[in-house]
Parts: C-alpha cells; structure tokens; sequence
C-alpha cells in the first residue's frame, strides 16, 4: 500500500566508504536521516542515529575494524554523546560547530580520553581554527574549495599534523588531482563510476570465478557441479578442506577429498566463503571497496525482493553482487556479463533498462549513498514501505561483515 512522505518515522543510517589513493577502504562515515523535521528535531535524530548504531547495528558490522566517523551536533557533543562511542571512533564536528570555550572544553576532556577528532573545512581558512589542535582529520569541501587551493590546504593541514580527506569526490579525474595535491584520503563514489576499460577478453581465471558466482547461487546448483567448478581453482580447493578441517567442525580425521568436504559443509556454508572469495578473485587487489559494497547489495537486493507484494522472477542476490562488476573487470557491463547465465529481467536491469529489478537496484543505491527522498520514491514504486530498508540495510552489513569473517579464518 503506498504511503505519503510524512509516514517516514525510522531513522535511516548508511556508510560512505573512506578510500586511499589505491581505493582500499581506510574507513567509514556513518550517514543518517530522520524524515522531515523541524530544527529542534534535529538532535533528536542525530541521538536516535547513535542509539540504532550502538544498540541495534553494533559499531563493529559498521566499522568491519576500521575507523569509523561519525557526526556529532553540538547538543549531543555538549551533551556527553561522545563519550558514549568507543575511543576508536572518529568524532566529526561541521561547520555549524562553533569554536567557543564550551565546545573547546569538551573537545579538550574527549581529546585526553584519546578520541579523535575530524573536522569540516573549505578554502584556505579553517572555519573553526580554535578546534584544529584536536583534530587528527579534516573533511575538506573539494566543490567549495577552488582547485588552485587544494595543494595549499592540503600541504597546511599535514604541517599541523592533520589528515586531509578530499570529500565530494565524484569522479575520477577529481580523485586524481585530488592526490596530486596532497590529499590521501577520499570521500565519494567516484570509485564507482566507469572511466577507461580494457577491451580485451576477460582472462580465463577471472571468468572461472564468474561462472562459480553463477552456479554457486543458482538455486537448482548441485554438490556435482560445485565440486567440478572448486577443484579446478587449486586455492579454492585448498580453503574448501582448510575450512572443513578447521576446528569449528570438530572432525576427527583429516579429511581430504574434495567432494567429501563439500557435503560436510553442506551448500550453504559454500554458497557464503565461495562467494567472498570468488568476488575477491575478480579484483586486481585495490577494490576492497567495491567488493564490500557488491557483498553488501547482493544481500539488500534479496532482502528486498522477498518484501516485495508483487516479486517477478528471482536472481535479486546476484542483481546486487553483479552491479559493480563492469567496474571490478574494468569492460563495459554488457561484456562483464555475457558469460553469466542470469534471468533476462536481471540482465536487462544491470544493463541499465527500467523494469522492476532495475528499480530494486535503484532503491539500494540511493540508500547506500543517503540519498534519501530518492530511495524513498524508488521504494514507493516497488510498494514496499521505506522504513523497512533501515533494517534490510543493516542485516546486509552484518551478513556481509560475518560473511567476510569467515572466508578470512578458513
């Protein structure tokens, strides 16, 4: 049933990834939104955003063991609101925060507790200089800071010590004369965006793990072709007895046949490590980034498809996995693609066309990025009620999180 903009009662959290020059994931920042409110409402909503990510979240799935920033107000920093996150987090204060005795005194007290501290910045001159000896980062505004400045604040900021983070980083030409000009830290999604692509054939082992991704999570897949796909990957197979032979399992005998193995695990658990491990295969060692987040819309694309009053067909995991594969094989997508035997309507939405799993994919998007209203209307269009996507978002970061967990300890 469709539902007017002012119904919206959840709070809404996503992450925007944090890159290095190479686009490997240094951190988070925690974006969040409460529907339409008034200025009081403002804090209100920012403590609701802590709570869910405390209470409900985890800081861990968020941070999957990195720095995580996270965006104070000046009443819930006043407030003690720091205080209430680890010392490993990242306190943001914007430039609404003021630099007066009140905030430099409890920024002093979280400064001796061993928070850190990022501040917002644009042009040459720090908005809230008296803030800067507490800061170990600052967010600078790339689209209100001219160009000609960039090397400047960049080369200030690293003389005091302070990290600078490019943020609004939106393409790659961007990102590059970004780290040109000092900056090693980048805020964006210009690292999902297509910028040059090779046009020879994607290599043999590459599409080895593209056809294990489309087996593994067929659902008629069988153990017999699973174990044909596995035992011509020598790494894979090794991770498949490493795994079985773990502790965890507690077997008493070694056990070394492959097939063997596979049914102890049982398709499942292969479904899971084998998918981790495939999608990290497709990279060239500098798209954690990517991976995560291809992990992360499989599960919401799922999730949201099984919400759905009215759901056609299936493949939604795969729609989510595959999304950000022209960029991970850098070639066009309809050439990333043509080796997988997806449904017609999820080829169809990954090649960009409108019909109902490209508006699923849509819905995901705008929400991973915080752009709210949009996800609201992609939502509205699929008949699924907005306020459900917080929690489909934050299942699909703790199943992506403990996904990667255990690929890693197998």
């Amino acid at each position: 049933m469709s539902f007017g903009l002012d119904s919206r009662h959840a709070v809404s959290i996503a992450r925007q990834p944090i890159l290095d020059p190479k686009a490997r994931v240094f951190g988070y920042q925690l974006l969040y939104e409460c529907g339409p409110s008034s200025p009081e409402s403002v804090d209100t909503a920012a403590a609701r955003t802590l709570s869910e990510a405390i209470l409900s979240i985890g800081i861990d799935p968020l941070s999957c063991g990195r720095p995580l920033f996270v965006p104070l107000t000046r009443a819930l920093l006043l407030g003690g609101a720091g205080s209430l996150l680890p010392p490993s987090t990242v306190l943001i204060l914007d430039e609404h925060i003021s630099d007066d005795a009140d905030v430099v005194g409890i920024c002093a007290e979280l400064h001796q507790l061993g928070y850190a501290f990022a501040v917002t910045q644009y042009g040459p001159s720090a908005t809230t200089p008296g803030l800067l000896p507490f800061a170990q980062y600052a967010r600078v505004d790339l689209r209100r800071t001219k160009p000609l400045d960039w090397k400047q604040v960049a080369k200030q900021l690293a003389g005091r010590g302070i990290r600078p983070i490019a943020g609004h980083v939106e393409n790659a030409d961007v990102a590059a004369a970004a780290i040109d000009a000092g900056f090693h830290l980048l805020q964006g999604y210009y690292f999902c965006k297509p910028t040059t692509f090779h046009a020879a054939q994607i290599p043999a082992k590459r599409l080895a793990y593209i056809k294990l991704l489309s087996a593994l999570n067929r659902e008629d897949v069988n153990i017999d072709e699973v174990e044909h796909l596995v035992m011509h990957d020598l790494s894979l197979s090794v991770r498949v007895l490493r795994a079985v032979n773990s502790a965890a399992f507690g077997i008493r005998h070694e056990i070394t046949s492959l097939r063997h193995a596979l049914v102890l695990l049982g398709l499942a658990q292969v479904r899971k490590w084998a998918s981790v491990w495939a999608m990290a295969g497709l990279g060239a060692g500098d798209s954690s980034g990517i991976i995560a987040m291809s992990l992360t819309r499989a599960r919401c694309c799922e999730y949201l498809s099984e919400v759905m009053p009215h759901r056609e067909g299936g493949g939604y995991f795969l729609l989510g996995l595959c999304s950000l594969l022209d960029i991970i094989l850098r070639r066009p997508m309809h050439i990333a693609i043509e080796d997988l035997p997806l449904p017609d309507m999820i080829r169809e939405a990954l090649l960009g066309r409108d019909n109902i799993a490209r508006t699923v994919l849509d819905t995901i998007v705008h929400y991973e990025r915080g752009e709210w209203d949009a996800a609201y209307a992609a939502a509205d269009r699929l008949n699924v009620n907005f306020d459900l996507l917080p929690d489909i978002y934050a299942d699909a970061i703790r199943w992506s999180r403990d996904l990667g967990d255990f690929a890693a300890a197998a």
